[in-house]
Parts: structure tokens; sequence; C-alpha cells
């Protein structure tokens, strides 16, 4: 069972929906790690202990940190998603395409296009995504991991591709490997739901926007909300204030309505938001 309020990172690595000087507010605040940490050690203070985070970087620092301190984080968890594309886009930007090619790619992964046949990249795709979750992995090494998951970023490109029995080597991998649940991140649930379900996965976790007003949910608010009430599966619900359009009271009323979703996705950079947040989640969907 996941917590019902998951803490997330966009606000520490200048990630705003609403504004580009949000994002720039907040580059500056969170400069160095030890920011990070105390938002962070906020969260924990007001009963949230769960960390649902990108791969960047600076998050092997605060791993660092919850390493060094077992005793005081004892049981506090973290949800690594991944990749983590900025990480990759960057690599382009220092090494070159080729570079970044040979530096996170199997060399043999582009010329199976050549032979073309969909088995030859599906089992080279599926070799490079078993190299990139352990290489992403490391920096998670020694705290809870309960739930991995795949970044909408490769997720959608899969779906779109409709390599779909990737998502159940993934789901085998990650259960066997780390001894975890995979998780899955897309803009267009009902599609998901579908290519999970035809390669036979159950019940999965899946996060995705769920909003009041339809805020990139790919496929349309009524099959979200279809999708809610007649299918089996752990919903995670993000980016529900779509962006600011919503007020917070709203916008969960609105969740409430689905008993099927078992947490929430939010941000924060306050004490005091961060358990306003939290006390509206916890008292209005408290059925579910």
């Amino acid at each position: 069972m996941m917590d019902k309020v998951l803490f997330g990172d966009n606000q520490f690595f200048a990630v705003s929906h609403m504004s580009d000087e949000k994002s720039r507010e907040q580059s500056i605040r969170f400069k160095d790690d030890a920011s990070i940490i105390r938002v962070l050690d906020q969260a924990m203070e007001v009963g949230i202990n769960t960390f649902m985070c990108t791969t960047h970087d600076r998050i092997s620092n605060v791993c660092d940190h919850f390493r060094s301190h077992p005793e005081k984080y004892s049981g506090f968890k973290f949800y690594p998603c991944m990749p983590y594309a900025h990480k990759y886009a960057n690599a382009v930007t220092e090494h070159g395409y080729l570079g970044t090619i040979k530096k996170y790619v199997p060399g043999n992964l582009f010329g199976t296009f050549a032979k073309g046949g969909l088995a030859y990249v599906t089992k080279d795709f599926i070799s490079l995504m078993e190299l990139l979750v352990d290489a992403e992995m490391k920096m998670f090494k020694g705290v809870e991991t309960p739930v991995i998951f795949i970044q909408n970023v490769l997720v959608d490109l899969i779906l779109g591709l409709k390599m779909f029995e990737v998502f159940r080597e993934y789901d085998l991998y990650i259960r066997r490997k780390y001894n975890a649940e995979p998780g899955y991140i897309t803009m267009n649930l009902p599609a998901m739901y579908d290519a999970l379900e035809s390669v036979g996965i159950k019940n999965p976790i899946i996060c995705s926007s769920i909003n009041k007003i339809g805020f990139r949910m790919s496929g349309g608010k009524e099959l979200y909300e279809k999708y809610l009430t007649e299918k089996t599966f752990r919903p995670i619900a993000m980016q529900v204030l779509a962006a600011g359009a919503l007020r917070p009271k709203e916008a969960i009323e609105y969740l409430s309505r689905f008993h099927k979703i078992e947490s929430v996705l939010f941000g924060a950079s306050s004490k005091t938001h961060i358990l306003e947040t939290k006390e509206l989640i916890e008292s209005l969907m408290s059925n579910n």
C-alpha cells in the first residue's frame, strides 16, 4: 500500500508549470543540496515519508545524506523516476550525439535497424533498458525504493512504437532485480492501461495527470473518468492543480470522487504549504 501523499521534486530543479519566473526563483532558492534536505526534513516533520524523485545528479547527494543518518530517516522511502531526460540532453551538448551513444548505448543497438526486424530492435531495447535502470539505481543503494518508475518521456515513446513487451520485461526486471514494484508515468492513462493489460500486467501502478479541467490528460477527461471508475489499477494523481488553474480545495474535491486513486503527488517549498496540502488531501480523500 502506497502512502496517500507523495512529495515530488519539481520545485527543487526549477521545473514550474506556472511560469518561467517561478522556475528562476526556485533555481536560486535550491542552488545547494542543504536547501533541498531542509525541505525534505520539513515534509517528514508533518508526516510525509515518501519522496518521488527524478534521477537528477543532485539526488545522489541527497541519498548520501540519508544513508549517513539511518536512524533519523528510518522508514523514509524514495520512488525513483527514470530516465532523467535532461541528463542525456546535457550529455549531447557536452559529448555530441555520437559521444552520448557511446557513453550510454550498447554499440549494436542502432545497427539492428538495418536488419529490418522489430524483434531485434525490441531485444536490444530491453537490454538497454536494463543497463540504464542499473546505472541510475546506483545512487539509491542503501535507501528504501519500494516502487521504481519509468518516466513518461520513455513510457509514451514505447507506447507510440507499440513495443508493449518492453513493459512486461521491465515489470519482471524490477521485481526480480530490485524486489520492488514497477510504476509507469504517462500522459495517456487509458492507452497505458490497455498496453499493460495486453501483455498480462495486472493492477499496475500508473501515475498520470488527473485534474478537473483535463490538463495534460491525453484521450480526454471523460475517458480518464471511465477508467478510474471501471478499471482495476493503482492510480497516482499528478498535476492536480492544472498548472495553477485550480485552487487546491477544488482540485482535491474532484479527485475524491474516484476511490481508486491511491496517492496524490505534489511539490511545495514551504512547511506551511506542505502541511496545508497534506491535510487537505487526507481530509477530502479519507474514504479512498
